[in-house]
């Protein structure tokens, strides 16, 4: 039986689903189904983006994290990264008026130093301009790398002068680039592959895994209401 809107919000409520975090893939292999640039399949992934950022707001889900650009992307031909960062920029531009209109929370987690300087002003606009807002809490994993981002946790540790014995798991999610949201309750990967390549490694420890063979730029609301049902029937033991 197709679930309604109200039994989908009514799942997420019940289950305490807070935090979705979502492998935007297949967008390339999208375009080339197609028989359409890859160009193209980036630009038709970020309508997809807006179509479920929507749908987090409509059935109630708190936090959306996407996995936009990882630390690896940047082996892509030069002409494919230039595109992507170009995207990015003009995107944030176009879609700032109507994310804050709509109470979006802003915010890019990554190692930002190594994009360009009006890119990072840009990003960093954003995310001053929807800081207070109190609707979905969006964050855009960009030059992003989980095995990075705690490499970069333990060299803020050690260069706070931290003796090893004060280390806990607390501190260490206190230094990553995450460390105000909770961690992910529900990983979504889309493309079909069955693997979390790199993203979010050490938040993602207890999150349940749907992986859908649709390509990212077909992803939408149903079919992320597909991942809330699944969802559901999980049994969430953390290792218990």
């Amino acid at each position: 039986m197709i679930k309604t809107e109200a039994d989908i919000k009514n799942i997420v409520f019940q289950t305490g689903l807070k935090h979705i975090a979502i492998i935007m893939d297949g967008n390339r292999r999208w375009a080339k189904e197609h028989n359409l640039p890859s160009m193209l399949g980036h630009k038709k992934g970020v309508e997809a983006l807006k179509t479920v950022l929507k749908a987090c707001h409509k059935f109630g889900v708190k936090y959306l994290t996407v996995y936009a650009f990882s630390t690896e992307n940047w082996k892509r031909t030069p002409e494919e990264v230039d595109f992507l960062m170009n995207l990015l920029a003009d995107t944030i531009k176009n879609e700032i008026n109507e994310l804050d209109e709509s109470g979006v929370v802003v915010n890019f987690i990554g190692d930002l130093t190594k994009l360009g300087e009006n890119l990072r002003r840009i990003l960093s606009d954003a995310t001053e301009r929807t800081k207070n807002n109190t609707g979905v809490n969006l964050q855009i994993a960009f030059n992003y790398g989980g095995r990075d981002e705690i490499v970069n946790a333990v060299k803020n540790i050690v260069n706070s002068g931290l003796s090893a014995d004060k280390i806990t798991e607390e501190l260490i999610s206190e230094n990553l680039y995450t460390k105000n949201i909770p961690s992910p309750d529900l990983l979504i990967r889309t493309g079909g592959e069955k693997r979390i390549s790199n993203f979010l490694l050490w938040q993602s420890a207890y999150s349940e895994i749907y992986v859908t063979d649709e390509f990212w730029p077909e992803f939408g609301e149903e079919s992320l209401a597909k991942g809330i049902e699944d969802f559901e029937k999980r049994q969430r033991r953390y290792g218990k």
